[in-house]
């Protein structure tokens, strides 16, 4: 196992908890009791001063010195950066909050308080989830003239050989719906491809990734089809 899993929490008693179990569990671990402590390891790394990498990233949305939603906008913005998977936490129970995380780019959330197995469930789908696509290296998928997938690279080109920048989890669920062509996705076996069995996840999820999905690809977008009443498919 050996990922490393950055925690990010101004609670030391959360960040304890997270710690000590995920050790347990086999991850390595990294502390940060605030956002700019983060930033710069984070910085450390784009810049190639070191090599080492969070595997995935356990992030407070209520720090003491910036919130957690402009620091996952910092880190989706960064090239280097933006793959690194992320789970928000959040003591909010409203489903507008965690859409917000959803719309700025976050894989996943877990609301406070939480139960210690949830999240470490929670962690495990999402870098399996990385993982799974990552072992389909050296794969290219196309769709038509107008997509290209590297599996390897984990990147999207357009029909202008122009990159696209996706997130993890939108590049997943293209990936998903790219390999098979023409199947129709309900929600619910998108959230069961991506997320496995965990329950505290909206159904409205798919819907924010797939908008952020269309937009990004642009012209492109008008592949994904929606099919009313069950979900989507990719059409060339």
């Amino acid at each position: 196992m050996n990922e490393l899993i950055a925690i990010v929490d101004d609670e030391k008693d959360i960040v304890d908890l997270i710690t000590l179990n995920a050790e347990k569990n086999g991850y390595k671990t990294i502390k940060f009791y605030d956002g700019k402590s983060l930033l710069d390891r984070l910085e450390l790394y784009s810049s190639g001063k070191n090599q080492t990498r969070p595997d995935a990233i356990i992030l407070d949305i209520m720090l003491p010195d910036m919130d957690g939603f402009e620091i996952c906008k910092i880190i989706k913005s960064d090239k280097y950066l933006k793959s690194i998977p992320i789970i928000m936490l959040t003591a909010k129970q409203e489903e507008s909050d965690k859409l917000i995380g959803l719309e700025i780019g976050a894989d996943d959330y877990v609301t406070k308080p939480f139960s210690i197995k949830e999240l470490l469930a929670r962690i495990k789908a999402l870098l399996r989830r990385y993982t799974d696509y990552s072992n389909d290296s050296g794969k290219i998928l196309k769709i038509g003239s107008i997509l290209t997938i590297d599996m390897d690279k984990y990147e999207v080109y357009d029909e202008n050989n122009k990159k696209i920048d996706l997130t993890t989890t939108e590049f997943n669920i293209l990936t998903t719906m790219a390999k098979k062509k023409g199947w129709v996705f309900s929600r619910d076996k998108l959230l069961s491809s991506l997320w496995g069995d965990e329950k505290d996840v909206l159904d409205r999820t798919i819907d924010v990734h797939i908008k952020h999905l269309r937009t990004k690809l642009g012209s492109a977008g008008s592949i994904i089809k929606n099919v009313r009443g069950v979900g989507y498919k990719i059409e060339e």
